[in-house]
C-alpha cells in the first residue's frame, strides 16, 4: 500500500489529468496517506505541492502542520499563500510566528500589500487571532443587520462603509460582490475602474486615494436586495507589524 500512495503523490505533478485522480484517491486514503504527501512535498514542483496542499486541507490531519509551515519559504508566491491559509483553516499549533515572519517577509520584498499574498497571511492570522481588523462602530453596525447566511454587507450601504472607514484611517483595498439567492451564494463581477496605490506615499493620502477609487467603484457596483458587498481594507499598522524593520514610505515610521 505505501508504494501505490507513493505513486499516487508522484502523480500530483502531472496536471494534464492523473494529478487530479490522484488528488482524490488521496483524499479518500485520507490519514493514511498524509505521511507520504508529507515526504514526497520537496521532490514535487509548484503545481504538486498546490495540489498537495488541497489534500491536507480536504484531510483535515495537523501531522501536516510542518510541511505547512516549510512551504512559508517556498520560492513561489501562490505556494506560500496556499500555505498560509490552509494553516489557518486547520488551525494549525505554533503558525502564528512562522506566518507573521512570512508577512514581514512580503514587506521586506516590497510585495504591495493588496497583493493576494500579503491579503492571504492576513487573513490567516486574522482567523488564527493574530490580527484585529479596526471595523469602526457604524461599520459594525450595519452588517450586523444582515442574515447569518449572508457575506459582508448590503450593497446599497457600500458608500456609507467606505466613507466611515476611511474616516477611521483605513485603506479600502477593494470590495467583491455576491449575489445571495436560495440555494447558494455566486459572485458578482464589479464594472468598476482598474486603480492601484502608490505605496511609498503618505498613510493619508493612500487613505483618501482608495476612498476615490472604492467610491466610484461603489457607483458602478451591481444593484439588487440580493448583492452583498465585502471591502477589503487595511490599518497603517499592517504596513509595519511588531518586530519588522520594513517600510514603505518614511512618514509611515
Amino acid at each position: 500500500m505505501t508504494s501505490e500512495i507513493e505513486r499516487l503523490v508522484q502523480q500530483l505533478d502531472d496536471s494534464s489529468g492523473p494529478s487530479y485522480d490522484a488528488r482524490a484517491e488521496l483524499i479518500h486514503r485520507g490519514s493514511a496517506a498524509v505521511p507520504a504527501v508529507i515526504d514526497g512535498l520537496p521532490f514535487l514542483d509548484s503545481f504538486g505541492q498546490l495540489t498537495a496542499i488541497e489534500v491536507f486541507e480536504e484531510v483535515g490531519d495537523p501531522r501536516c502542520g510542518p510541511a505547512l509551515i516549510g512551504l512559508l519559504d517556498s520560492d513561489n508566491t501562490v505556494v506560500r499563500e496556499w500555505a498560509a491559509v490552509a494553516l489557518a483553516s486547520l488551525e494549525i499549533d505554533g503558525a502564528i510566528e512562522p506566518l507573521r515572519r512570512a508577512y514581514r517577509a512580503c514587506l521586506e520584498r516590497r510585495t504591495p500589500p493588496d497583493w493576494s499574498e500579503p491579503a492571504g497571511i492576513r487573513s490567516a492570522l486574522t482567523r488564527l487571532g493574530a490580527r484585529t481588523p479596526v471595523v469602526p462602530p457604524l461599520t459594525a453596525r450595519l452588517r450586523a443587520t444582515v442574515a447569518d447566511d449572508a457575506p459582508g454587507w448590503p450593497s446599497a450601504h457600500l458608500p456609507e462603509i467606505i466613507n466611515d472607514l476611511a474616516d477611521h484611517a483605513q485603506v479600502v483595498l477593494g470590495t467583491q460582490f455576491w449575489r445571495v439567492r436560495a440555494g447558494g451564494t455566486y459572485g458578482v463581477s464589479g464594472t468598476g475602474p482598474d486603480w492601484e496605490l502608490d505605496w511609498t506615499a503618505p498613510w493619508d493620502q493612500l487613505v483618501e486615494e482608495a476612498r476615490t477609487w472604492c467610491l466610484r467603484e461603489a457607483a458602478q457596483a451591481p444593484a439588487g436586495d440580493d448583492i452583498f458587498a465585502v471591502p477589503t481594507w487595511i490599518d497603517h499598522t499592517d504596513l509595519r507589524p511588531a518586530g519588522s524593520a520594513a517600510n514603505w514610505g518614511s512618514t509611515l515610521l
